[in-house]
């Protein structure tokens, strides 16, 4: 019992961290077709340029199934930089395709957009620290 409680303090960042990807993805697995038409701005170049076999609505189920499996990784300490990798990986479509500020001209949503595009970019900080590994970067002292 001793090691799992030691074991917390190191883990609640993942599992702060991976608590949007496993509500998002739940969201975009069951009620994918809501998310469909902001998602074909990405998808639908992707879908051509890659001659996949698959239309929006499943990529829109696949990067949740992602953002699921991924989130419950993190939280579990399962496998923390892979994870972290997909996470980052379905984040950025994700975020080129739900928060397009640029594109908004009214200003209060594009003000609200911007907003939802740098917390996705925060998450996307915080996942590859967790990606790269457990060394912070370090700075050098004058006169060392």
């Amino acid at each position: 019992m001793r090691v799992h409680l030691l074991k917390l303090p190191r883990r609640l960042p993942y599992v702060l961290l991976s608590g949007m990807f496993v509500s998002g993805g739940l969201d975009a697995l069951i009620r994918p077709k809501g998310k469909v038409p902001k998602a074909e701005v990405v998808t639908e170049p992707a879908i051509e340029e890659l001659g996949l076999d698959l239309d929006t609505e499943q990529l829109v189920r696949l990067n949740g199934a992602v953002q699921v499996a991924g989130g419950l990784m993190l939280a579990g300490g399962v496998l923390p930089r892979v994870a972290a990798t997909a996470l980052a990986g379905s984040l950025i479509p994700t975020t080129l395709a739900g928060h397009r500020f640029w594109a908004e001209e009214d200003p209060q949503a594009r003000a609200a957009q911007r907003i939802q595009f740098l917390k996705n970019m925060s998450m996307l900080g915080g996942l590859l620290l967790v990606a790269i590994g457990p060394h912070a970067p370090t700075s050098k002292r004058h006169g060392e």
